[in-house]
């Protein structure tokens, strides 16, 4: 097909032909595959590198890009000079964190802050230590490596926990460092911080790095390593930079280079284009949307049965298909069903009277303690509608409907966390009554109601993933408060 370019990837093609460094911001829908592949159209005699955020997208796009560009995800190409090495181990069976800590002498209850820890707390937390490292761009692990555990988060906790934590990380990093076997199950980000660490050479004439407002600081590190000696294209969407939970961060937002946009959707039309741009603002994006003219989009009630219902968080989603499938629909959850599973189990150990390993509830012995964490301490609010919906329905009915999935190719309605659902769409969309609106304040307003907090620029950005996924129709009544809030930048409805 010709490729006709808008206004602004016409820019882009100048600019890119120039040979400078770019950053362009993509939003949601805007061709940014398809400019990336024309931008390596223009220079199909030179070698180039295209990163990709998973092996699918890069799969996807080696088809589209000329021969002479390498699609590859950053874990390809350390397998491909190390990581080949460490195949057996990869390959070897899992094993409890327990079982490992002990291996690695992690022996005996240790108290901190008036917290017993046991010996299975203290393994998984070495181990989570060590995968944090792995997402760094540290040459050597730290303090700041050691997770902060719920209930002993403090200062002066976390220092005392650093402490005991970090001679077990640097051991269970040594035995990783063995291609012949060991204690700790090696995982793929274990090579790739090995393989980053030996500051490799990204050969080729450009390199194009996709959803760069993902990208965790080991990557980071190892592309902007190559500005001197290739020409370097970042591209992504910042108000899309929803995984900083997990180390990632929005490396467009500070690069050195010439910053670009792509604003135009091909997604959607004009009126969702305007929805998606309250919360761009709300989100502190540098773009707003235009939608297609062509395209039909609408916003509102319950006209159409959703094709996907999105989730802000796991619990959401559980509430959703125990509905579905009471209704008799043919549901499917993007991912499966694995988190929901281990969750379901971790409650039925606490319930059981048993302790669990799972790690947001390692520090409770029994469910009554959760309970009443959850109920009676803000800090354990998040955890009040997970104790809410087990005491509903009971652990064994939510692992039964996660029994009772259906694959997404056969069922009428998809659910999905908006985390997962990122790079995804489907023509009509409900947002879950989970987005809930901010925590009011102690202020009130003139009428005496109380005045709700602000809206927080990590929420927006979620918001904004979660309604663009929808190309024709969008249900968005888990975000309907946003009407009435003062932070709206603009007032749709009555």
């Amino acid at each position: 097909m010709p490729f006709n370019p808008t206004d602004e990837q016409a820019v882009a093609l100048d600019a890119f032909g120039d040979g400078d460094h770019l950053a362009i911001q993509a939003g949601a829908g805007t061709g940014k595959t398809s400019t990336l592949a024309f931008l390596a159209e223009q220079k199909a005699a030179r070698r180039g590198l295209y990163l990709a955020f998973n092996r699918a997208i890069a799969l996807d796009a080696a088809a589209r890009f000329p021969a002479s560009v390498q699609c590859k995800t950053a874990h390809s190409l350390a397998y491909a000079a190390l990581g080949y090495r460490f195949r057996d181990r990869l390959n070897s069976p899992r094993r409890p964190g327990w079982k490992v800590g002990q291996d690695l002498g992690l022996i005996g209850a240790t108290r901190i802050h008036g917290r017993d820890l046991m010996p299975a707390t203290l393994s998984n937390a070495v181990l989570r230590t060590v995968n944090l490292y792995c997402q760094s761009a540290d040459t050597d692990l730290a303090h700041h490596h050691v997770p902060r555990l719920r209930g002993i988060d403090s200062d002066e906790a976390h220092a005392e926990l650093a402490d005991l934590l970090l001679p077990y990380a640097a051991k269970a990093w040594g035995d990783l460092q063995s291609p012949d076997g060991g204690a700790v199950r090696f995982e793929h980000d274990h090579y790739l911080k090995m393989w980053a660490l030996t500051e490799p050479v990204l050969h080729g004439d450009f390199l194009l790095l996709d959803e760069a407002q993902d990208t965790n600081p080991v990557l980071e590190q190892v592309v902007l390593a190559q500005r001197a000696r290739t020409q370097i294209v970042m591209v992504g969407d910042s108000a899309q930079a929803i995984y900083g939970w997990r180390g990632a961060r929005d490396v467009m937002a500070k690069s050195a280079g010439r910053h670009l946009t792509l604003t135009r959707s091909f997604r959607f039309g004009p009126e969702l284009a305007a929805e998606a741009n309250r919360w761009l603002a709300l989100s502190g994006a540098p773009i707003q949307l235009t939608g297609s003219p062509d395209i039909l989009t609408s916003i509102g009630g319950s006209a159409y049965s959703p094709s996907a219902v999105l989730c802000r968080t796991n619990i959401g989603a559980v509430s959703e298909i125990l509905t579905l499938l009471d209704a008799g629909t043919a549901t499917a959850l993007v991912g499966g069903g694995s988190t929901l599973r281990v969750l379901a189990q971790a409650a039925r150990d606490l319930i059981g009277g048993r302790r669990t390993h799972h790690p947001e509830l390692l520090l409770f012995t029994t469910w009554t303690a959760l309970r009443d964490y959850a109920e009676l301490d803000p800090a354990g609010a998040d955890l009040q509608p997970f104790a809410n919906l087990v005491d509903e329905h009971g652990p064994d009915a939510i692992l039964h409907a996660v029994d009772r999935l259906v694959p997404e190719d056969h069922a009428n309605v998809t659910v999905s966390t908006a985390h997962k659902a990122k790079g995804r769409e489907w023509a009509h969309v409900r947002i879950a009554t989970d987005f809930t609106p901010p925590p009011d304040t102690n202020a009130v307003d003139s009428s005496g109601c109380p005045v709700p907090g602000p809206v927080k620029e990590s929420e927006a950005r979620l918001a904004y993933v979660a309604v663009t996924r929808a190309r024709h129709h969008l249900d968005p009544e888990g975000l309907a408060w946003i009407d009435q809030h003062p932070d709206n930048p603009m007032r749709r409805y009555p």
